[in-house]
């Protein structure tokens, strides 16, 4: 198995990483952000991405988005094809782009927001805290891409104060020491 920084070449799995993620959002009967393969391919071309590769297929990927001017980085669309799943492949990718946004964005305070079990531990290990999501991003572009997801009108209600996600968050300059190293 190649675990990479996605490039150019990686493009051609776009569309079956966008379905991967749908599929697997409708079997959990959780809600989840769509992207479209034009926003991976940005994601992957600007070397922003990892990618797990084997056999020439996409068993795993994951992306960096910058929010706040680079104050903020936020890892999404983690996802594991299934026939890779069960593996420890999730725990790997996140943690190649986790090192991966370190050496980007040095600074940045680096969140996720999920429902997925398996992800809040990953994250948990990696360093990050549970945290209310006043301590997130307040960058209305980061928040408006939470609109195709099921639980949209939980957050909108709220304020953007919560949602059935947690929001996660690893701040370098707090010192926090991720157990995945």
């Amino acid at each position: 198995m190649e675990i990479v920084i996605a490039n150019s070449k990686h493009i051609v799995y776009a569309k079956s990483i966008c379905s991967c993620i749908d599929e697997s959002a409708k079997m959990r009967g959780t809600g989840i952000a769509r992207r479209t393969p034009g926003y991976i391919i940005k994601k992957i071309e600007a070397g922003n991405a990892v990618i797990a590769i084997e056999n020439n297929e996409f068993a795993g990927f994951c992306y960096i988005e910058v929010w706040g001017h680079g104050k903020y980085v936020a890892h999404s669309g983690l996802i594991v094809s299934p026939k890779h799943r069960g593996k420890g492949l999730a725990k790997i990718i996140k943690k190649n782009v986790f090192d991966l946004s370190k050496l980007k964005f040095p600074k940045a305070k680096i969140f996720g927001i999920t429902t997925g079990k398996a992800v809040m531990r990953i994250n948990f290990e990696l360093g990050y805290k549970p945290v209310s999501f006043s301590e997130l991003t307040d960058d209305p572009e980061f928040w408006m891409g939470c609109q195709t997801c099921k639980n949209y009108d939980v957050l909108t209600r709220t304020d953007r104060s919560m949602c059935l996600c947690t929001g996660m968050l690893y701040d370098p300059i707090s010192g926090q020491n991720n157990k995945l190293s």
